[in-house]
């Protein structure tokens, strides 16, 4: 009942599935008996069985029957108290995300059981082979392949954080428990861990009791790399190496890396005025933190396993260079200097000692394990450094510094201490070290300055006592000698990165940190070159070779952060600035005229923009954005995406702005801006736009000062984005779906056309009704020649947990979209056979428009209806994303496409996938084109994969289900509305089976309609449940209780249905 049951779909096994399920039912029962008493857990029994019941008597065909056992069940849960009904839903909503842990536990060890998987890099690569590509065309095509995975936060991730952990070590035991292994007592504990489990969630809040900020949203991205993407893209990248090797002769290059990954968290503000300047500074230095602290951990580990003495004569000499530039310091730290305390602490003088002692976390476990802390591990938690938080780097055998007190009070009581000369070295750093609050006696000074002192200058006397002496220390080891001086620089990175976070004065010797990635790869494949010249090969290709390929893929930031604006707030910031200058007002200006303007200004030296000028708030944010950007660079940052764009100027105007940013910060540098200006990436996302996307792209191209700026800082390359999800809720699903293949065409023929290669940036939501469904086929429907080996595309809100949670189902993520992308660049899709094919498309989609904006845009009861039917007014209570919530007075056209998703989701009616499909083929079928229909499906992938989506998303709706809340909820003049609506979801379901032969829906997916079965007894009655809240909420809109009772609803449909929006 998923739309994340994609790709993996057929890869789960029902043999143990059902066993599991009934454990967790079973335990979580036990707990409930404790917990809310017999009496209570025999109501929701025989909840569950006249659900049941009812289900097997449909199943069967014995509607009438079906229909009665419905209405007994809605007759009772109406008569229950709402101390009744909410641990009822409770109940049911933990039932479904245990359901959904069994799941995907089963779906992993599928994937572990199965030799040969489809849609692996072995089964493709073959297959491809054996098809007549050669294995140098082969070997080519994936080196160079470029797919971005760019997570972003669209409020769509239901579930509370703590919970996704809960969830993931349940799965851990589950994973646990499969072993043959496992003894009595080891299983009797295990079923006990497991019970604590439970207990522990039914004790949690599962509601959010706050919005999250931007920066918590970007927390929770950088989590999912540190619990899954960083253990599971080494492992993808063997599997694609030993492949490529296996059918090509040759491996992965050890740098070269098919995929990476990019992120909206903390950049995206369009619609979002809580995304401002710094938080998008902030997000982007936590990012560069985050890795760095990662890479501090995975050099440690490596500095225990490379113990080895054999090197080759250049390792050993700059061995030795390092261990004399290390004596020499501490020679000169023996006698401490007081007055140089503060440039110490400037410059942060951490010496990595260059033996190890002490085993760090992870160094005993297997460098290939992809799941490092199986059953006892904690589960990772970001510590983020801000104004409350001071590192500790014990396990560099150095003290470790934790005062309660901030950062600014340690560099206050050094300046307190050594007076004003020391000051004065900083420039004007005495301001931003201001004492914060009362003084502290003698006593806590010396003591402060004493821990202060040890940290900066070396180990403690007792830290000392514990190492050996220089004469029962063993001979030089060559590796962890250089890997020691990389884990100094990467500490002195780090603390850098915390004085920025703090904003705290930072100055600092940039040979002594790391700035980009390739400064980080230069020692470690020193380490690799010299292990592979001595015969070391087996320990080259271990750990360090895992750690090249992470720097290769996450480099020195984690995720690539792009900007994204909407392109009327950039004609806002012209308007001022042409305004300012006595040039009238900007967004007045026709088109050309505006190209005309923006072209000879990017083509001038001087800034736009006065130093004196003053401007409203917003557009002051807008110019600080793009200040920020130029501070922060290419290196960091990755697109700046232009929401709603429809225009040449749209992307002219941001490239100026850019310019005019990158002037004005090089002049109060005094040097270049960090790497080149960002690549400006037009969002079209309107039926409208598409249709003018291509003609846009040949219009940007044909401006000579553009078409050089392309080639000369871009590399001839142009990246256009296309959204999936405005353009289905202002067409409709299958006329976004034809309008988004037919604007992908004209763009790569636009670009063709004047020599400039391009990547499509696919903005897909996690419902089929904003684009989302298998990533697979997906990108194998694509126009042929649109996927030329680079691809970009977004997972978002619930799909990021569920496609990268857990390590082993993101391997297969990540393989998924390397296979999808090569045959679609090695073996493009069919295009249509015949021109007729094509006109046929046109028919069905104007008709189909027609009939989903006549109901939705131009019925006027549609949106009383609406709202009446659905919960969307009460779904903003939810707390799941940073974004300020609209209105809900706006019409339609104005709604977000996350909500519209949302609310027809909850009522089981899915309405905005499917709406006017069927008048589409019902028209054309009628006028005799039955069988070219049936042609176009069987020969044409585009036509084929559109049409199973909506098969797929007919076989989640219920009717029965969409009618209850009809018959409580909307007022009667407008029940025939939503009568006439169930009657076009039937003519949907007529026609979608007349062209695709089936007898009945999901014919051809046998797992996910056995899938919804099994949850229905459950999800039922959360429907109804919900639907019985919803009347006594609107009567009583202040009851808080309520409310929640509502909201845990929510939350279980959309564990049951496993989607939100």
């Amino acid at each position: 009942m998923t739309d994340i049951t994609d790709d993996i779909s057929e890869e789960i096994s029902f043999q143990g599935f059902e066993d599991d399920c009934k454990l967790l039912g079973n335990l979580l029962n036990d707990v409930l008996q404790r917990e809310v008493g017999p009496q209570f857990m025999e109501k929701v029994e025989k909840t569950r069985v006249l659900a049941q019941s009812a289900c097997n008597m449909r199943n069967v065909g014995i509607e009438d029957t079906a229909e009665l056992l419905e209405k007994q069940l809605a007759a009772e849960l109406s008569q229950m108290t709402l101390e009744e009904a909410l641990p009822l839903a409770r109940t049911f909503s933990h039932y479904l995300n245990l359901s959904g842990i069994a799941e995907t536990h089963h779906r992993v060890t599928k994937i572990r059981s199965t030799e040969k998987q489809s849609k692996s890099c072995d089964d493709t690569f073959n297959q491809l082979v054996q098809g007549g590509v050669s294995p140098d065309e082969l070997y080519s095509t994936v080196c160079n392949q470029v797919v971005e995975i760019v997570l972003t936060a669209h409020p769509t991730q239901i579930n509370r954080r703590t919970l996704q952990y809960k969830h993931i070590r349940i799965a851990h035991l589950l994973e646990y428990n499969d072993r043959p292994d496992l003894g009595q007592e080891d299983r009797d504990m295990l079923i006990e861990d497991l019970k604590r489990e439970i207990s522990a969630i039914w004790q949690t809040d599962e509601l959010r009791r706050h919005k999250p900020t931007p920066v918590d949203e970007a927390r929770a991205g950088l989590n999912i790399v540190e619990q899954s993407l960083w253990r599971a893209v080494p492992h993808y990248l063997r599997r694609v190496s030993n492949a490529l090797k296996k059918h090509t002769g040759n491996p992965l290059p050890l740098t070269c890396t098919p995929i990476k990954f990019g992120s909206w968290m903390g950049g995206d503000r369009d619609g979002n005025p809580n995304v401002t300047a710094k938080v998008t500074k902030n997000v982007s230095l936590l990012s560069r933190w985050m890795a760095i602290d990662l890479y501090i951990r995975e050099v440690d580990n490596l500095r225990f396993e490379l113990s080895v003495n054999q090197c080759t004569e250049n390792f050993s000499r700059l061995a030795h260079e390092i261990l004399e530039k290390e004596n020499s310091m501490e020679d000169r730290h023996d006698i401490w200097n007081p007055s140089s305390l503060w440039n110490q602490f400037k410059n942060n003088s951490h010496h990595a000692p260059p033996l190890p002692t002490q085993l760090p976390t992870g160094a005993d476990l297997p460098s290939c394990a992809v799941e490092r802390n199986e059953v006892e591990s904690h589960y990772p938690r970001l510590d983020v450094p801000g104004s409350e938080f001071t590192p500790s780097h014990s396990e560099d055998g150095q003290s470790s510094l934790r005062v309660k007190e901030s950062m600014h009070d340690i560099i206050n009581l050094t300046i307190k201490t050594h007076g004003n000369d020391t000051v004065s070295n900083s420039g004007n750093a005495q301001s931003a070290v201001t004492p914060r609050g009362s003084s502290f006696c003698s006593s806590q000074l010396l003591a402060r300055r004493k821990i202060f002192a040890e940290s900066q200058l070396g180990r403690t006397s007792f830290d000392k006592l514990l190492e050996p002496s220089s004469s029962q220390r063993p001979g030089i080891a060559p590796y962890r000698v250089v890997l020691g001086d990389a884990k100094q620089k990467l500490l002195k990175t780090r603390k850098q990165l915390e004085l920025l976070l703090e904003d705290l004065p930072c100055e600092h010797d940039y040979k002594d940190c790391y700035e980009t990635s390739e400064q980080l790869l230069e020692p470690l494949i020193m380490c690799y070159e010299s292990l592979k010249s001595c015969g070391s090969v087996i320990l080259a290709d271990g750990r360090l070779a895992d750690l090249i390929r992470r720097v290769a893929t996450f480099g020195m930031v984690l995720m690539k952060l792009d900007l994204r604006q909407e392109s009327g707030k950039h004609s806002e910031t012209l308007d001022a600035i042409t305004n300012y200058l006595d040039m009238g007002t900007y967004s007045d200006w026709d088109e050309d005229k505006k190209l005309e303007f923006l072209t000879r200004e990017l083509k001038g030296k001087r800034p736009l923009v006065p130093p004196t000028i003053e401007v409203a708030s917003d557009v002051k944010e807008v110019l600080e954005t793009f200040r920020v950007a130029a501070e922060l660079g290419s290196g960091s940052l990755g697109a700046y995406v232009i929401s709603m764009a429809s225009n040449a100027s749209d992307v002219l105007a941001v490239e100026l702005l850019q310019k005019d940013a990158h002037l004005s910060i090089a002049g109060e540098l005094g040097r270049p801006c960090p790497g080149r200006t960002l690549r400006v990436v037009p969002l079209f996302e309107t039926v409208k736009d598409l249709r003018e996307a291509g003609s846009v792209i040949r219009k940007l191209l044909s401006i000579d000062w553009y078409h050089k700026h392309i080639i000369e800082n871009h590399n001839g390359h142009q990246e256009v984005m296309v959204g999936y999800s405005d353009s289905g809720k202002d067409g409709g699903r299958f006329t976004a779906a034809w309008e988004l293949y037919k604007a992908q065409e004209d763009v790569v023929a636009a670009c063709n056309e004047y020599g400039i290669k391009v990547t499509l940036f696919h903005g897909r939501g996690g419902s089929i009704g904003r684009g989302g469904g298998p990533t697979y086929l997906a990108i194998q429907s694509q126009p042929p020649g649109s996927v030329m080996g680079s691809l970009r595309s977004t997972e978002q809100g619930e799909m990021v947990q569920a496609k990268f949670g857990l390590p082993q189902i993101a391997v297969r993520q990540l393989e998924i979209y390397t296979t999808a992308v090569l045959l679609a660049t090695l073996r493009p899709p069919k295009p249509p056979k015949e021109e007729k094919w094509r006109n046929l498309m046109d028919e069905i989609s104007k008709i189909s428009c027609s009939s989903y904006r006549n109901t939705v845009y131009e019925n006027p009861e549609f949106q009383a209806y609406f709202r009446e039917a659905t919960p969307q007014a009460e779904l903003g209570f939810l707390n799941i994303g940073s974004r300020p919530r609209r209105k809900s007075s706006v019409g339609i056209g104005h709604l977000r496409a996350i909500p519209w998703i949302f609310a027809w989701t909850q009522t089981r009616f899915v309405l905005p996938s499917w709406l006017g499909v069927g008048s589409g083929l019902k028209g054309i079928c009628e006028k005799g084109h039955t069988e070219d229909l049936r042609a176009m499906y069987k020969d044409w992938p585009f036509f084929q994969s559109t049409i199973d989506l909506i098969e797929m998303v007919l076989g989640k709706a219920d009717i029965p289900i969409a009618k209850h809340y009809d018959e409580v909820l909307v007022s009667e003049s407008r029940q025939e509305l939503g009568a006439e609506l169930r009657r076009e979801l039937l003519t949907a379901e007529k026609f979608v089976l007349i062209v695709t032969g089936h007898e009945k829906l999901s014919e051809n997916n046998s797992s996910l309609r056995k899938l919804i079965e099994s949850r229905l007894p459950y999800l039922n009655p959360m429907n109804m449940l919900q639907v019985e809240i919803l009347k006594r909420l609107r009567r009583d809109e202040d009851n808080n209780k309520l409310r929640d009772a509502l909201l845990i609803t929510i939350n279980g449909i959309a564990a049951g249905m496993r989607n939100t929006g």
